[in-house]
């Protein structure tokens, strides 16, 4: 490995680490300052988490820290992230784990505002961002997201409002315990995070292509070249000129569309895209590895 190439490997590790430190960092603080001000449930792990400390301290007046509780609730994702996800996402996420829950039981309360709609909104995106800013390098915040993220390699799809269904069953719990309000709450809290994620990270969202062109193999080797994405080349008549044009089909993540796009246009500034949102695909699809 030549020093060019050592000195970008340690950039990228150095930004890697830089971002998961920001990332636990605003999972501890949006815990102290907004969500247990509002007494909220924000569901995954650390909900779970919360909701047992919250039953321990009501009904057996027992205080049990964070990372107690935190920490062997992801065990099996932390499993399931060295099987099957990488281990260098796995032992990032692991320092993402750690950090935030020590950070939570040693950061001070800091109490921003009492409103609690605005601490379900505003709580949300903060916690959202945090989780981006993991998933942006190529971690998690632990958790939920391991289990998300293994099943959007394995099933091709975009399973962030799956997890979101199972956390609402999460606070439907906490309901039953401590009243329907904090849990409905709870739903805003974690709705907004669901959809500031799905904003920020598109890693496993998809787009079809659907490309008319007079430069067919240039294009498809753009395609390839930025994707790895490969593509399907047929015929067909266009019906105002009466004449045969060739058309590329391809399936692209949606974080890679803008580029593939501005590709096209540049190798065939004539030709024509449809941009289309892809729900599921089934077969094969390459997935970038998270390491």
């Amino acid at each position: 490995m030549g020093s060019l190439e050592r000195q970008n490997k340690w950039k990228k590790e150095a930004k890697r680490f830089l971002f998961c430190t920001i990332g636990a960092v605003l999972i501890a603080f949006n815990i102290k300052s907004f969500v247990r001000t509002g007494g909220l449930f924000p569901g995954g792990f650390s909900g779970i988490t919360l909701l047992l400390q919250q039953i321990g301290s009501t009904y057996f007046d027992i205080s049990l820290p964070y990372t107690l509780v935190y920490l062997p609730l992801n065990l099996i994702p932390i499993y399931i992230g060295l099987r099957h996800l990488g281990k260098h996402f796995t032992v990032y996420s692991v320092y993402v784990i750690l950090l935030s829950s020590f950070l939570t039981d040693l950061m001070p309360a800091f109490t921003i505002t009492y409103d609690v709609l605005l601490i379900c909104i505003f709580g949300g995106i903060i916690n959202g961002a945090a989780i981006s800013l993991c998933l942006y390098v190529g971690a998690s915040g632990g958790g939920t997201d391991f289990i998300s993220i293994y099943f959007s390699q394995k099933k091709g799809i975009d399973t962030w409002n799956y997890i979101f269904m199972a956390n609402v069953c999460i606070l439907i719990t906490a309901g039953v315990l401590f009243g329907f309000d904090r849990a409905l709450y709870s739903i805003i809290f974690q709705y907004t995070s669901t959809q500031i994620i799905q904003l920020l990270h598109k890693r496993y969202q998809k787009h079809t292509l659907l490309i008319i062109t007079e430069q067919p193999s240039a294009i498809y080797g753009r395609i390839k070249a930025i994707t790895n994405h490969d593509a399907t080349h047929f015929k067909g008549i266009g019906c105002y000129e009466g004449t045969e044009r060739n058309m590329l089909y391809s399936v692209v993540s949606s974080e890679e569309v803008n580029k593939v796009l501005a590709a096209i246009l540049e190798t065939d500034p004539g030709a024509f895209v449809n941009v289309m949102k892809t729900e599921q695909i089934g077969g094969w699809f390459y997935n970038r590895p998270n390491d």
